[in-house]
């Protein structure tokens, strides 16, 4: 079991606590995080794009002009795609990007990516972090103190001081135990989290 310092919202050591190897300290699977992170960013994506082809653009019934003696190429319709106005040649049309995954899976892979963070080194344990207020400028000294670079704060319960706080800081993000996803570990320079949220991740992904 590994074993990592606890610092307090000043950046001073007050301890330490055990991470769980299971989650902590598992074996890093990259193709599960490759597709963790795939699925993620295709599940984001809306697929409602949508253009008309040549037979759902109102118009064009008649043929233009005759086939033959007027010194013009042939055409059938206004509404072909060469014409101003005419449908889209293999237009796009509504479709799902999204992609599955199996739960456990999605568990393996968030596994790899808290090892990868632990591994590296970019993993932070705080005591706890508690706002008075919603104060962007009395968080952002929170993360100075705690050289904490592009933050992933993960909370064990919804603070609304501490969310509103991080909000306007660029790059910092946080999340609860319930909702973190591959894409947000590995993208968050540093991974923040309070004793008590080391607890629930442990429950939760163990």
């Amino acid at each position: 079991m590994a074993t990592i310092s606890v610092v307090n919202m000043e950046g001073k050591e007050v301890g330490t606590i055990d991470l769980s190897d299971a989650v902590f300290g598992a074996e890093i699977n990259e193709h599960l995080v490759h597709l963790a992170v795939v699925q993620q960013l295709a599940n984001n994506r809306q697929g409602t794009q949508k253009a008309k082809t040549r037979s759902e653009v109102s118009g064009g019934g008649k043929k233009p002009w005759r086939q033959k003696g007027t010194g013009h190429a042939r055409q059938g319709s206004i509404r072909a795609p060469q014409w101003k106005g005419g449908g889209v040649v293999f237009a796009p049309v509504p479709r799902d990007y999204s992609i599955k995954m199996n739960k456990k899976e999605k568990r393996a892979a968030i596994r790899s990516a808290l090892s990868d963070k632990f591994a590296n080194e970019k993993l932070i344990v705080v005591d706890e972090i508690k706002m008075d207020e919603k104060k962007t400028k009395k968080f952002a000294e929170v993360l100075a103190n705690i050289n904490a670079v592009k933050p992933l704060v993960i909370l064990p319960e919804n603070d609304e001081n501490v969310v509103y706080s991080a909000r306007n800081i660029e790059d910092a993000m946080t999340a609860l135990p319930e909702t973190i996803n591959v894409y947000d570990i590995m993208k968050a320079g540093t991974l923040v989290l309070t004793k008590d949220s080391v607890k629930k991740i442990e429950e939760v992904y163990a």
